[in-house]
């Protein structure tokens, strides 16, 4: 499936190349608590006839991976939105790494009914990863859904014994993400539990989604729309892998999570909260906060018009000389790709 081309982009900046991409600003936001590894988020925004894209593919990603993240830019800055079939989607509180105290206190604070709750940071880590939630359900309730994403980070039988502990913790898990990183591995998994099997990497790095079903491997599929290509390409993804779907963020600002927004908007049917509320993660946006998609009672609304970053911001978290060179030169070699 193509990725897509730069089309009015280029046409746009007036140029005949990828080096004519002038206008794209680069950010460098720092995170409130360590996740994913990362303590800053990176990337670039760039303006187009139909708004403003985020490209901010993480900086261990090549660059045949990180084009699709260029693709998904381009149809933000050049094309309109599917029509959403919902005015707004429930989303999950995020979790990260955190003890007890203040995992419980991020769930309350959050207003949501679920909790996304990251386990297997480091070896051994699973006496930390139970305290943690048994906090989140403390926080939530009874009536609360709890679900862990372990980020591939287990074999098969360590993910199996922390799956049936998670579970015991959590007083019945909803689901647990990408336990392992291969599909065989997951499928292996799904097969020795009693709790759903989500996919995220397995789909979005895949060159295939659609053996993701086949295997047998999930019972939900985790869609990121920035890494898949755009909207228009995650919407064929879902309805190829025959999955229900939960649209989660790949750590963008609000300029990148309006398109996550317009996935779970358009999705015909949506069963699960969605993994959206990661502003919170960041200790900074590019729009301003009363613009900002920040949920409301555990709700996150579809914007009617895409988000424009705020001038006064992207100078606030301009990116250093050497960061922006970094992403400047990147952003060359990728859109060279799509050309």
């Amino acid at each position: 499936m193509p990725i897509g081309t730069l089309g009015d982009i280029d046409l746009r900046m007036g140029g005949s190349g990828a080096g004519d991409l002038v206008s794209a600003r680069c950010y460098a936001i720092p995170l409130r608590t360590r996740f994913r590894g990362i303590t800053v988020r990176e990337g670039m925004v760039i303006e187009g006839p139909a708004g403003w894209g985020e490209f901010c593919p993480f900086p261990e990603y090549g660059d045949a991976e990180a084009a699709a993240w260029l693709a998904t830019a381009v149809e933000q800055a050049t094309t309109s939105r599917p029509a959403p079939v919902r005015d707004s989607v429930p989303v999950n509180a995020i979790v990260p790494a955190v003890g007890p105290a203040e995992a419980h206190a991020a769930v309350v604070r959050s207003g949501c009914c679920t909790a996304k709750v990251k386990v297997a940071d480091h070896p051994g880590s699973l006496d930390d990863d139970v305290a943690r939630v048994e906090a989140v359900r403390d926080a939530l309730g009874p009536g609360g859904a709890v679900r862990v994403d372990a980020n591939g980070a287990w074999d098969v039988d360590t993910a199996v014994a922390a799956v049936r502990a998670l579970d015991r913790a959590a007083g019945g898990l909803e689901y647990v993400e990408q336990p392992c990183r291969t599909i065989d591995e997951m499928a292996a998994v799904r097969r020795r539990v009693d709790v759903r099997i989500a996919a995220d990497e397995s789909i979005r790095r895949a060159d295939d989604p659609l053996r993701v079903a086949v295997a047998g491997a999930a019972d939900v599929a985790v869609l990121k729309c920035t890494p898949l290509g755009g909207v228009t390409r995650a919407l064929r993804v879902a309805e190829a892998a025959g999955l229900p779907c939960v649209v989660s963020s790949a750590l963008e600002t609000s300029v990148g999570l309006a398109a996550e927004l317009a996935l779970a908007g358009a999705l015909p049917e949506l069963d699960f909260a969605c993994g959206l509320d990661t502003l919170a993660l960041l200790d900074g946006d590019l729009v301003p906060d009363a613009a900002g998609l920040r949920p409301v009672d555990g709700r996150l609304p579809i914007p009617r018009t895409p988000p424009v970053p705020d001038p006064a911001l992207l100078d606030a978290h301009a990116a250093g000389p050497e960061r922006e060179r970094w992403w400047r030169d990147r952003l060359v070699r990728v859109a060279e790709l799509l050309t």
